[in-house]
C-alpha cells in the first residue's frame, strides 16, 4: 500500500469515527451531558490526550471551565484565567489553534507556564470552539508527557473540535427553547391566577406582571414563578 492509500484509509477511518461521535453527541439530552460527552470522546479518540476540559465564554467575556476530566484541569485553567495567558485564552481571543511541546520551555506565556507545570501538564492543545462568527469557548487537551501532540494530531483534533462546536450550539439552542417554553407556561399560569383573583382580562393581568417586574427590578419570569409558587398563601 502506497502513502496516498494509507492517508486515504486513515482519513476514511477518522471520518467514520467522527460521524459516530457526532450522532452520539446529538443524542445527548442536555448541555451538561453534551459537554461531558465531548470531553470523554476527546480523551478516547485524540492521540496523546490524558485530560481534557471545555472553557465556556459567558456574558461579559467571563470564562469558566466545564466538564473537566480531573482537578488538575481546573487548576491549570484557573491559572490561565488568572494570568490572562495560555493556549486556551489565546485560542479564544486570537482564533487560532495552540499546540505546545514542552511547557517548561515555553516562552509565550511566562506567567502561566510555571503553574501549569506544577499541576503536571507538559503538553497542551487548545482549539477555539465556534460556529460562524460566534465563539463558544475552547476545547483544551492536556498530557503529562513531553511533545505529546503531533502536527497530525492537531489536524485530526481540528475536525473533532468542529463537530464538538456544532453539537454544543445545538444543545444550547435546545436548552434555550425548553427554557422559553417553560417561561411562557409559567407566565401563562400567573396571568390565569391574576385573572381569577381580580376578575380581569389577560391583557390587564399581563400588565400587572410587567408593573411588578419593573417596580421590583426582577425578571418577568421570576415574578410569575413567585406568584405561582405562593398562590395559596396570598
Amino acid at each position: 500500500m502506497n502513502t496516498a492509500d494509507k492517508v486515504e484509509n486513515r482519513e476514511g477511518g477518522l471520518a467514520a469515527v467522527l460521524s459516530q461521535i457526532a450522532r452520539a453527541l446529538q443524542a445527548e439530552p442536555d448541555v451538561e451531558t453534551t459537554l461531558a460527552a465531548i470531553v470523554k470522546a476527546t480523551i478516547d479518540h485524540i492521540d496523546g490526550a490524558e485530560h481534557a476540559g471545555i472553557s465556556l465564554v459567558e456574558r461579559q467575556g467571563k470564562i469558566r471551565t466545564v466538564a473537566p476530566s480531573s482537578e488538575s484541569v481546573v487548576e491549570i485553567d484557573q491559572a490561565q484565567y488568572r494570568t490572562g495567558q495560555g493556549p486556551c485564552v489565546d485560542a479564544i481571543s486570537e482564533h487560532e489553534i495552540y499546540r505546545t511541546g514542552d511547557l517548561a520551555d515555553e516562552d509565550r506565556w511566562p506567567d502561566f507556564t510555571p503553574a501549569a507545570v506544577r499541576a503536571g501538564a507538559r503538553s497542551m492543545l487548545s482549539y477555539r470552539l465556534f460556529v460562524t462568527d460566534t465563539t463558544l469557548g475552547a476545547l483544551n487537551i492536556y498530557s503529562t508527557r513531553l511533545f505529546a501532540f503531533s502536527k497530525q494530531t492537531e489536524l485530526d483534533g481540528r475536525m473533532f473540535a468542529t463537530h464538538a462546536a456544532i453539537a454544543l450550539v445545538g444543545a444550547q439552542k435546545e436548552a434555550h427553547l425548553h427554557q422559553a417554553i417553560e417561561h411562557r407556561d409559567t407566565i401563562g399560569m400567573a396571568k390565569g391566577i391574576l385573572m381569577q383573583r381580580h376578575d380581569i382580562d389577560h391583557a390587564r393581568a399581563f400588565s400587572m406582571l410587567v408593573e411588578a417586574s419593573q417596580h421590583s427590578n426582577l425578571k418577568l419570569h421570576d415574578i410569575a414563578a413567585w406568584l405561582v409558587e405562593h398562590r395559596h398563601a396570598i
